[in-house]
Formats: C-alpha cells, sequence, structure tokens
C-alpha cells in the first residue's frame, strides 16, 4: 500500500496551547481551528484542545462540525454570518457571531431577544487599516452603542495586518485607534492578538486571544523560527522510497529534464506529489529529511513522486522520508516554495493517511 502519511501530536499541539497560557494568562484563549485545523484535521485536534475557552471558525459550516463531534464550548464565526436564514442556526446552536457590516447587523438585531437570552457575545469588527472587514470609527462606536443599548454582551475585535512585521508603521496606526474606539465604548470586553501579536504585544491581549499558527507549530514570524518561539511542530508529513537508480555525470531527472547531474550519484523516487499537497514551485533548493539528517529534492516535482538525493546515504526500498516535521520545518520548505507554511498546511490533500500520535 502507498505510504504517504501525515501524523499528528496531540502532545505538542497541547503543548503549544499551554504556550500560550504562558504567554496570555489572564486572556480567555479562542483557538482557531478554520479550514481544518489549518490543514491538520479538526476532528484529530479538538480533544487536544479541550482545555481551550472556546473555538474561532471562518463558516457555519465548520461550526456545525464542532457542535456535531459534541464540543459545547463557545465557537465564533469570525467572518460572521453570510445570508439572513444563518441567524436562526447560530442561535440555536450557541453560536456567537463577529458583526463587520449593516447587513450582519440587521439581521442580528431581528433575532436580538433570543441572541441576549442564550448569554452570546456579540464580536464587533473594528476596520483599522487592513481594509478587509469591519466598520471604520466613528461608525462602529455607533454601533456598539446601538448594540449595548439593545442589551447585547459585546466583545471589540480588531485583526493586525503586519502583527509579524517589526517596525510597520500600520501596527501603531492599528493599536491607537484599537485603544480609542476601546475607551469611547467602554466598558467593553476587547480581542486584537492573533498569534503574532501574542508574542509581540502582551500589552494588548485584553480578554480574549485568537491564536492560529502557533497552536499548530510553525511560525508567525519569517525570521523567528519555532525553536525561536519554544512551540513544537504538530504535523509530521511522510512518505516512503518506491525506487532507487543509479545515474551517471550528465543524466537528467524527471520533467523537463531541469535536474543534470554533474557527478554519478544515487537517487531515490519517493511517493509523494502535488496530488497529495506537496508544493511543487521551489525558486530555491529544497530538502527532506532521513534519520534527521537533510538531503536535497532533486528535478521537479510530479503529482505522485518526487526524486531525492540519497548518494552516501543509508536509505534502502522503505525508508520512511520526512517532508516536513520536526527535523524538516514546514516554515523551511515554505520558505523554499516561495510561501509560507500556513498555506503548505492548509491546502493537504486527502490521499495521505492520517494517523493521530
Amino acid at each position: 500500500m502507498r505510504q504517504a502519511t501525515v501524523y499528528i501530536d496531540s502532545k505538542a499541539l497541547q503543548y503549544n496551547l499551554n504556550r500560550v497560557k504562558q504567554l496570555a494568562p489572564t486572556a480567555k484563549i479562542v483557538s482557531m481551528v478554520k479550514a481544518n485545523a489549518y490543514g491538520h484535521g479538526v476532528k484529530d485536534c479538538l480533544a487536544a484542545l479541550a482545555e481551550t475557552d472556546a473555538f474561532g471558525v471562518a463558516c457555519l459550516e465548520e461550526a456545525l462540525e464542532i457542535r456535531a463531534l459534541g464540543y459545547q464550548q463557545p465557537i465564533t464565526l469570525i467572518e460572521g454570518i453570510f445570508s439572513a436564514d444563518e441567524m436562526a442556526v447560530v442561535v440555536e446552536n450557541n453560536i456567537e457571531v463577529v458583526v463587520h457590516q449593516q447587513e450582519q447587523l440587521d439581521w442580528l438585531r431581528t433575532q436580538k431577544d433570543a441572541y441576549i437570552a442564550k448569554g452570546l457575545k456579540v464580536w464587533v469588527k473594528l476596520n483599522s487599516g487592513m481594509n478587509r472587514l469591519g466598520f471604520k470609527v466613528p461608525e462602529i462606536i455607533d454601533v456598539i452603542h446601538t448594540l449595548k443599548a439593545d442589551g447585547f454582551t459585546c466583545v471589540l475585535a480588531m485583526h493586525f495586518a503586519n502583527a509579524d512585521a517589526e517596525d510597520h508603521p500600520l501596527n501603531e496606526q492599528q493599536k491607537n485607534q484599537f485603544l480609542d474606539v476601546k475607551e469611547a465604548c467602554a466598558p467593553i470586553m476587547a480581542s486584537c492578538c492573533n498569534s503574532a501579536a501574542i508574542f509581540k504585544w502582551p500589552e494588548l491581549n485584553f480578554d480574549f486571544v485568537r491564536p492560529g499558527i502557533m497552536l499548530y507549530g510553525a511560525s508567525p514570524f519569517a525570521d523567528k523560527s519555532v525553536i525561536d518561539l519554544d512551540i513544537k511542530p504538530v504535523m509530521t508529513f511522510t512518505a516512503e522510497i518506491i525506487a532507487l537508480n543509479h545515474i551517471q555525470a550528465g543524466e537528467s531527472v524527471g520533467y523537463g529534464s531541469t535536474f543534470v547531474a554533474d557527478t554519478e550519484m544515487n537517487i531515490a523516487i519517493v511517493s509523494i506529489g502535488y496530488g497529495d499537497g506537496y508544493p511543487r514551485a521551489f525558486p530555491k533548493q529544497n530538502y527532506v529529511a532521513i534519520n534527521g539528517k537533510a538531503t536535497r529534492v532533486i528535478g521537479r516535482v510530479a503529482m505522485d513522486m518526487i526524486a531525492i538525493d540519497v548518494t552516501g546515504l543509508n536509505a534502502p526500498l522503505g525508508t520512511e522520508v520526512e517532508l516536513w516535521g520536526k527535523d524538516r520545518l514546514v516554515d523551511d520548505v515554505a520558505e523554499a516554495n516561495g510561501t509560507i507554511g500556513y498555506e503548505l498546511l492548509c491546502r493537504m490533500s486527502n490521499r495521505p493517511v492520517r494517523k493521530k500520535i
């Protein structure tokens, strides 16, 4: 049987959740499990996150999957509802919504008695410069005052555009707007910290923090590794060697013959490719790990196979190759691919077998 495998380390996930607790000891934690828990498999991850205060998802379907699995923690729809008929469903299932536009506000207020009776919070999104979702100042102040007058419990929310950048001027603009709105709407609960902000600005952790990528053991920073941040990779992605070849100098490997050997070498074919979610475009040299040792990927990534250099390595047929995990960090694979770890994790296909460890 083809052995492309994704291992999910529950203890690493619990470790990373505890790391959030260390960094934000007074805040409640909304663990982001959108996009199938960042590609890790939400069903496999929820048990390890059982001690979280709440879950965050992008859409109603994701929230209902959590409820169907029996978890009763609060769930926040970070994009809010997409149509008026979803409002009754969120009320019935005790799901909290983010409100970021007037239509959502109108849909919410038509169900206000039921929503208030259940004690659910309304998250009101400030657009402080990212210009995706949210109300700008001064409109958001009027929205929050209206909701509070109705009897709603509100959370002022915001998302940083550049929390991963050290000195981006928009960071201070966003901070100041958020603090000004928070003061104008006091008393009000507040949430603005994603993974990067949790590390950078502990003074902004407030009532709720929203960790995402750090839970899964990838770094939100380009210049800091998971080792620097003391978090642990949760996913290990592996496949096996299915063929071995000895080639001479001048021979090529793979589609397009883009790799040409400059000396004789041993190569191995590994049963993995872009059909499994392994990236194809590598502007920089990429590597895999065998028994903790890095070795280069050669030639183009195909749908189902890659070639690697095993010259001088003990790598017989059936040897397990780590594509990313504890020895070959997903952030390093992403950097070689010209992208970020988030994307590689989230675009995993369903072909690899998943195992929880």
